[in-house]
């Protein structure tokens, strides 16, 4: 514990050290100050976490409660549209990354069926089927083009729409909205507007499943009466959003920093079996899911640290991957790493539901990319390509890309 580091004005977000790398600020409070007071816009006096084992023990203890609706969860960034939060905001139904033991036990326990290693596993086929036609389209284009239009959103978003049996017809709406959801600098207006419109979606979408189920996910949950249309909402836009989102920016951010590596992607190109492990590696490498909030329902010590009771505590899971107390050189990309026990899926309870499922789209999505353009390259310097630094999944706006012609 180091009690002379001053305590930041704000979360540190400049991506200074590079567009792979976390904050600069945000690195040397890790090497300084594992847990660190943290000064909130609004006044609040917070906390940020960004040590590895501070992080796995704070994400295991529910104690750091999910819930927004018992106490004020504050932000710790500016945000010039919308009001400073000054009351617990109401729970969404079936929204249970936001919801503590029993009531998240009790949904996610409905869904831990639907996404077992064997179930998908049993999808694999499909889903490398899906990478497979959306390859073909991309080799059909004339060079540059955007990966993230042609490849990295449409794979993903495919795979969803197929497991939750929403129309694939419908994803510009979806898309559209989950992208405005995720903007982190927006009026209330604008953020109200994107969930609605995604809720009144799923609303007639999960009402028509509970009348006539069909072979999907969302109809196995609308035909358990214990779950209300409002749960079979909040469960839905969870999963579309979780499942189409996070995964398309891993596709286009790992592209990204593969292109970036040379060496690493030679040697991922010569030896595929190398696949499994690169995954991980560009998982914990990348951290796309990067900032989540807890709420300290009680004093509670972290770190050597006590945590006022009422505190926001914000986690940065990019810093507690790149902590050189658990991994060796943790600021080079190694796919010969054993990344296994990063934290991008999270910790705890909360721990990503889709993970298999991801790692199988991932696995799917990069071995067809450096299989079927092995001239692959960036269209653009670098230093161009535009990041989401102003968006809470982190990834790229656009990947122009190009390749030889055959």
């Amino acid at each position: 514990m180091n009690t002379t580091v001053p305590a930041p004005q704000g979360l540190p977000m400049d991506r200074d050290a590079g567009p792979f790398d976390p904050p600069s600020a945000v690195t040397r409070l890790r090497r300084t100050r594992p847990v660190s007071p943290l000064t909130f816009p609004d006044g609040h006096e917070g906390w940020l976490v960004t040590g590895y084992e501070a992080v796995r023990q704070m994400m295991a203890d529910t104690r750091f409660s999910s819930r927004q609706d018992i106490g004020v969860i504050h932000v710790p960034f500016e945000m010039t549209g919308m009001p400073a939060p000054t009351e617990p905001s109401p729970q969404f139904p079936g929204l249970f990354i936001s919801m503590d033991p029993p009531d998240h036990t009790r949904l996610r326990r409905k869904l831990t069926g639907a996404f077992t290693v064997k179930r998908m596993k049993s999808l694999e086929e499909q889903i490398i089927a899906v990478t497979e036609r959306q390859l073909d389209h991309l080799a059909s284009l004339r060079p540059p083009v955007d990966l993230v239009e042609e490849f990295a959103l449409p794979v993903p978003s495919l795979v969803i729409c197929e497991l939750l049996g929403v129309p694939y017809a419908d994803r510009e709406t979806f898309q559209r909205n989950s992208a405005q959801f995720l903007v982190k600098d927006q009026t209330l207006e604008e953020k109200m507007g994107a969930i609605g419109a995604i809720t009144g979606y799923l609303g007639q979408l999960v009402t028509a499943k509970r009348a006539e189920p069909g072979d999907d996910i969302l109809s196995d949950l609308a035909r358990d009466e214990d779950l209300s249309i409002e749960e079979l909402v909040g469960i839905g836009f969870l999963l579309l959003l979780a499942g189409h989102e996070t995964t398309a920016n891993m596709l286009a951010l790992g592209t990204f920093a593969l292109l970036e590596h040379p060496g690493q992607l030679a040697e991922l190109r010569a030896d595929p079996e190398l696949m499994p492990g690169a995954v991980e590696e560009l998982m914990r490498y990348l951290s796309i899911a990067d900032i989540f909030y807890r709420y300290a329902t009680e004093d509670l010590e972290l770190g050597g640290e006590t945590i006022p009771e009422g505190s926001t505590v914000v986690v940065s899971l990019l810093a507690a991957n790149r902590d050189p107390e658990r991994f060796e050189n943790p600021d080079d990309l190694d796919i010969h790493r054993k990344a296994r026990g990063h934290v991008s899926f999270g910790h705890g309870v909360h721990q990503c539901l889709g993970q298999q499922l991801a790692r199988i789209e991932m696995r799917a999505g990069f071995d067809g990319l450096l299989r079927r353009f092995p001239t692959l390259e960036l269209a653009i310097p670098a230093a161009e390509v535009r990041v989401k630094s102003d968006m809470n999944i982190y990834g790229v706006h656009e990947l122009p890309v190009t390749w030889a012609a055959e």
